[in-house]
């Protein structure tokens, strides 16, 4: 998720709450984005809103649909199977460049991450599933501070681009496993700690997987 800079314009501010909307299911997929009423719900220009729809085009976000204005990019079980691909083929290579370079900073880091996660996930469990948006940022932050350690801008910024594709999957499916997701960020904090970048490697594409599958299994529910 794109996150708000001290230098962040209107522009910069519009199109990141236009891109949270869409990650976080306000926005729905394949819901056509006209631009009056958007330019009213966003505070900005049509001029600037054009600039914004095209950035998030770019970014796979929202399809262009040439003299028919835009729309929010659809979604399917083979594009939610290869994002989750690619994540993990991003994550694991970030994980295991953390866990050479990442210093006590950096495990400190972890640590504060995973225990706002936990306690998190403690509530969810408990039914509390208002807090589904405070739990995924909380997971996507845990997430980043794994491989926060890295020492490359662009893998983590093409990682966030990725990670932000397989959570609009997971908003609109309201998908959360419970208890196992819980044992497998446990295990991959614990793992980060003891710097076994191996067992990480292993857990992670387990959580990743089983995310998507759970994804899918709970579509189909709700379409049955």
């Amino acid at each position: 998720m794109i996150e708000a800079a001290e230098s962040d314009t209107v522009g910069d501010s519009a199109y990141r709450n236009i891109r949270n909307d869409i990650v976080f299911g306000q926005l729905k997929p394949s819901e056509r984005l006209r631009l009056e009423p958007l330019r009213k719900r966003y505070n900005v220009s049509v001029t600037t809103l054009r600039e914004i729809l095209n950035r998030l085009t770019s970014d796979g976000f929202v399809v262009a649909e040439g003299q028919k204005g835009f729309e929010v990019a659809p979604v399917s079980d083979e594009d939610l199977r290869e994002i989750a691909e690619l994540r993990i083929l991003l994550e694991s290579h970030a994980l295991k460049r953390s866990f050479e370079m990442g210093d006590l900073d950096w495990e400190a880091g972890v640590v504060a991450a995973y225990h706002k996660l936990h306690v998190l996930e403690k509530k969810m469990l408990a039914g509390e599933t208002s807090l589904r948006e405070n739990w995924k940022n909380a997971d996507w932050q845990f997430h980043r501070a794994l491989i926060s350690g890295c020492g490359s801008r662009a893998l983590l910024e093409t990682h966030g681009a990725v990670f932000d594709k397989y959570l609009r999957y997971q908003m609109l499916t309201l998908t959360f496993r419970g208890e196992e997701a819980a044992k497998e960020h446990k295990l991959l904090h614990d793992a980060a700690l003891a710097h076994d970048a191996e067992t990480a490697g292993k857990v992670l594409e387990t959580h990743i997987l089983g995310g998507v599958e759970h994804s899918i299994a709970n579509r189909e529910k709700k379409q049955a």
